[in-house]
Formats: structure tokens, sequence, C-alpha cells
């Protein structure tokens, strides 16, 4: 039976969708200023909330810690579990891991221009499993902590779903990066299209983004938002560019290089091949 776990994370202050694989196409550098864009989705990148949770002298750096964590989780979890086993071991591993981080000061090395912080991620578990491996200890809790809800019943459903027997720790969280990765794109364009008034027609065009334009009609789309036929393909254009656009914003947010992008997205989804 799976639980839902609370991490308990000290703090100095006194005061998740759909899985997409869609070849990637380097981004168009044309802009589109039709194109729905608030000014407040996932403004903190990966690399600033790591930074703002290493000085964790602040209100803002504890939610850049909270941020952090559930963002990354997941396949961490996934990772430990694949080497235990056993997922109440693999889930007191991994809220052990989160406390760690930051008993141990290891967020001041993740420093970006010292490689990807998935590389970072990885390593710092590796290290905790070579230590805590046969350990059993309880998290300390009490006194200042600021409470990480995980859900390990999701964590499950997602380990069982993406794991067989022909795959290893290292490619089942690579492959759990990925989904992170692509749920955070599919949030992003869920929130811009609804801040612009224009959450159903997301939810019909987002298909698109998956699939080609064969495998959905792109008539009865039209029907049901109401449009020509034209405007769907106008549509679908915009939103597979906005796609690609979000897709390296947030990978850009990982790597100290731009030039490195290109080759990050080639490493993850090769996590698929």
């Amino acid at each position: 039976m799976c639980h839902r776990a609370t991490v308990m994370l000290r703090s100095d202050s006194t005061g998740s969708g759909a899985l997409a694989m869609l070849e990637y196409m380097p981004s168009e550098t044309d802009s589109d200023t039709t194109s729905p864009r608030p000014t407040s989705c996932f403004e903190t990148t990966h690399w600033s909330v790591v930074l703002l949770a290493a000085g964790r002298k602040s209100t803002e750096g504890e939610q850049a810690l909270a941020a952090l964590c559930q963002a990354y989780w997941m396949p961490l979890y996934a990772y430990a579990r694949c080497r235990i086993g056993d997922s109440h071991r693999a889930q007191d591993l991994t809220q052990t891991f989160f406390a760690k981080l930051l008993e141990k000061d290891y967020l001041l090395a993740a420093d970006p221009a010292k490689g990807r912080f998935r590389a970072f991620l990885l390593t710092a578990m590796k290290r905790l499993m070579a230590n805590e491996w046969d350990k059993r200890s309880a998290l300390k809790r009490g006194g200042g902590m600021v409470p990480l809800s995980l859900d390990f019943d999701i964590a499950d459903c997602r380990f069982l779903e993406s794991s067989n027997d022909s795959l290893t720790a290292e490619q089942i969280f690579m492959r759990g990066w990925v989904r992170t990765l692509l749920d955070r794109v599919f949030e992003q364009l869920r929130q811009e299209f609804e801040m612009a008034g224009k959450a159903q027609e997301f939810s019909h065009l987002k298909v698109f983004i998956t699939a080609t334009d064969a495998a959905v009609p792109t008539s009865t789309v039209a029907e049901r938002l109401g449009i020509s036929v034209g405007a769907v393909r106008v549509a679908v254009h915009r939103l597979r560019r906005r796609y690609r656009q979000v897709l390296r914003e947030q990978v850009a947010a990982t790597v100290d290089d731009p030039e490195d992008i290109d080759d990050e997205i080639r490493s993850l989804f090769s996590a698929f091949g």
C-alpha cells in the first residue's frame, strides 16, 4: 500500500500532466505576438530555485526549496525504488534525501558553472544511498521545519508505468526526469491559454502536440471550436512553436551554457530511444 508522506525540512528563517513525446525541432526565431503568454508563469527557474534554497535565510528561500523538492522528487524516488526494490524503504530514503540535502549543505555545491543540475541531484542521491543503504533512522521533526507533501501513490503508479526489467535505475531516473520536464511544459502552456481566456481552445488543440495532423481531423476540432479549418491549422502551428519555446526555456534553466540546450534535449529524449 502506498502512502502520502510529509517531508519536514529545516529552515533558518524565523518568519503534475500528460507525458508528451514529440520529436524535438530547434525553436524558430520569429516571434508570435498573438500567442497567449502570461507575465508570471514559472518565472522562477530551476537554477534560481537551487541558489535561493542554498541561502535558505528568507521566506523566498523556503518557497524556493519547496518548489525544488516538488519539481524533482519523483525521478529520484523512481531511481531509489529501482535500486532498492522495496517501496517503503525507497520512500524513507527519498524523504531523507531532501532533509539531508539541506542539513549537509549539499545545495551549496550546486554551482551552475559545474555541470547540469540533473547530474548533480543524481550524484547526491547516489552518495546518500551509499551512506544510508542499511540505515532505518527516522527523520527528525519539529523546530522551524517546512512541510512538503509527497504523493507516493502517484509516484508508484508512474514507476510501474515506466519500469521494466530491461531498464536500469539510471534510465528510469532519466525517463522520470523527462516526464517531470514535460509535465511542467504542458502546465505552463495550459496556464498561458487559461490566462488568455482560451482554456477550451487548449483543451482541443493540445492533442496536436503529440499527434500528426492526420491523427485528429482538423475539421472536427474546427466544428467544436466554431472556427474555420484554416484557423485551426494556424493555431496548431502557433501551439507547436510555443511548445518548443517553452521546452527550451525549461531545459535552459538546468544547464549552465545556452549552447548545451540542444545536447541536453537530445540526451533526455534518448532515454526513450
